[in-house]
């Protein structure tokens, strides 16, 4: 952990603003937006308008790093971002705010696989595993600071428009300025969504109902929070709690994904989520009880996407892997710019509990389709003798398809270093 700290440090800095920046954008659009008299639909396609862009951004940065590279990528999409967070309370319109988030999705991404690369290219194989937790950790960490900042200004004025501009533009230092060498860029070839369903069928329905779910999330509980008549400072809190429990209760998940069946795990993270939800949903009046089920739905649902990942992989070959996820980061994309729309119309039909509504359906529809595939095939880990299924990576939602085919490489050179131990081993015994 200290290699990588010593080779990447400038760069999980700069990835710290970065996060701070957008995780501070992402909830004051929410609180603002309830200021001006954007109703909660409208709110909802302005959220969904990020995710929109971050898919786009994410399919399309790799073709433009490959064109004219990685400083020139960096700086334009970093232009784009501090005009676009400047631009959102000069002109207060829903269409014009859904423009906004749409160009801040795709630069945010794009300048996310540009920093990923450089990232991966600091890491060895070794310390690849090592340096994705740190980036998880920096990742969550960053979106619950912004939370504080949220609290240093009137969301009704100019500077809190101001500081996430000024905290992406500096994270941008960091990076540009290290020594660390531009990296090669390539693309892998994907599979198809028939061949990712037809090996993994809980794997591809989990990730797209957990897209929704992060989604809801990220970009709606601040309105979920306004509309439930919060004050700034208890909405900083609670969103805080999604990702404090995140950071938390990853690496437990983990742990027990590696010396448990996979679907059981699946099936019991899904269902806890589901009781989170139910109880927030039936108890909405009471702080507290929102916020240790914020916390438990934040623990349980950002651990359930590397969760998801490693279940898939279990079925792949090494050779597969890294084809396997852009498909499901594209599945879990879709997800996740329908999740604000219909957690919008749901607040839009039952008030600030919808909220609530759409995070216990998605789960509880998880949960139960993870119940009937146990029905449907014999488990992978009964399968084996004994259990040597890829260990779990840490890897979080909003990820590109660049930091999930790092996530894949962990998973490819473990899986190879499992095969060839299983080989030695067979060797070894007598015949």
């Amino acid at each position: 952990m200290v290699e990588v700290l010593k080779s990447s440090w400038a760069l999980l800095l700069g990835m710290m603003l970065l996060m701070v920046g957008n995780g501070l954008q992402g909830s004051l659009i929410g609180v603002r937006g309830g200021i001006e008299g954007f109703s909660t639909f409208e709110l909802a396609l302005i959220t969904s308008g990020y995710f929109l862009g971050f898919l786009g951004g994410s399919r399309m940065a790799p073709n433009f790093i490959q064109r004219v590279g990685h400083v020139r990528v960096f700086a334009a999409l970093a232009s784009f971002i501090s005009a676009a967070l400047i631009l959102y309370p000069a002109v207060t319109h829903p269409i014009a705010w859904i423009v906004l988030r749409v160009v801040i999705g795709f630069c945010i991404s794009g300048v996310y696989v540009t920093a990923e690369s450089w990232l991966n290219n600091s890491a060895s194989n070794e310390t690849r595993g090592q340096a994705l937790s740190l980036y998880m950790i920096v990742q969550m960490g960053g979106i619950v600071a912004a939370q504080g900042l949220l609290n240093v200004a009137d969301p009704g004025g100019f500077i809190l428009f101001v500081i996430p501009s000024v905290l992406v533009s500096i994270s941008f230092a960091p990076i540009l300025l290290s020594v660390t060498p531009t990296p090669s860029f390539g693309t892998t070839r994907q599979l198809s969504f028939r061949d990712l369903y037809r090996i993994s069928p809980l794997g591809v329905i989990g990730m797209f109902m957990l897209g929704g779910v992060f989604s809801a999330q990220f970009g709606m509980s601040a309105v979920y929070g306004t509309n439930a008549g919060f004050s700034v400072a208890q909405i900083s809190i609670f969103v805080s709690s999604i990702f404090v429990g995140a950071m938390v209760l990853q690496f437990p998940i983990g742990w027990l994904s590696d010396r448990m069946d996979r679907r059981v795990l699946i099936f019991i993270v899904s269902a806890v989520a589901t009781l989170a939800a139910a109880i927030a949903w039936a108890f909405g009046a009471y702080f507290p009880v929102l916020l240790g089920c914020a916390f438990m739905i934040g623990g349980m649902t950002n651990p359930l996407y590397a969760l998801l990942i490693a279940y898939t992989n279990d079925y792949l070959e090494p050779d597969d892997m890294a084809g396997a996820s852009g498909g499901l980061l594209f599945i879990n994309g879709v997800g996740a710019i329908a999740g604000p729309v219909l957690t919008g119309w749901l607040m839009t039909q039952f008030g600030a509990q919808g909220f609530w509504l759409i995070i216990l359906v998605t789960m509880l529809a998880t949960t139960l389709y993870a119940a009937f595939r146990m029905t449907q095939r014999v488990s992978f880990y009964a399968e084996e003798n004994d259990y040597e299924a890829v260990p779990y990576a840490a890897v979080g939602p909003g990820s590109t398809p660049f930091i999930a085919e790092v996530a894949q490489e962990v998973y490819v050179e473990a899986a190879e270093e499992i095969a060839e131990a299983s080989e030695s081993v067979a060797e070894e015994s007598p015949s």
